[in-house]
């Protein structure tokens, strides 16, 4: 397992902000529930507004984030699509708004 500490973590969230200046950033998954396994990834939510396709702006945020050598998961939604969409089950934003943490969040 590659070793993943809070400080890196907190270093990629950085990054995202600094560069894409979203609304919230909530880290989900098994790094946020405190039991990751030698086989788990980083899995973040970004909720941001942006211009264009979708994969487009994912592939800049993991361009950004590209000298951070672990496997990550990161899904972009807008605002309104967390409104939207947040509180079905079955859906990715469920998990990560009920059970993620935020570390970022715009004021």
């Amino acid at each position: 397992m590659i070793q993943v500490t809070p400080s890196t973590i907190q270093a990629m969230v950085d990054r995202i902000v600094e560069k894409f200046q979203p609304e919230k950033v909530i880290l989900f998954g098994s790094y946020a529930s405190g039991k990751p396994t030698k086989d788990s990834d980083l899995d973040f939510l970004v909720i941001m507004d942006y211009e264009g396709r979708r994969l487009n702006q994912l592939r800049k945020i993991r361009r950004a984030l590209n000298d951070f050598h672990m496997p990550k998961d990161i899904v972009i939604r807008t605002p309104e699509e967390v409104d939207k969409y947040g509180k079905f089950v079955g859906t990715i934003l469920h998990p990560a708004l009920k059970e993620g943490k935020v570390l970022y969040a715009r004021d």
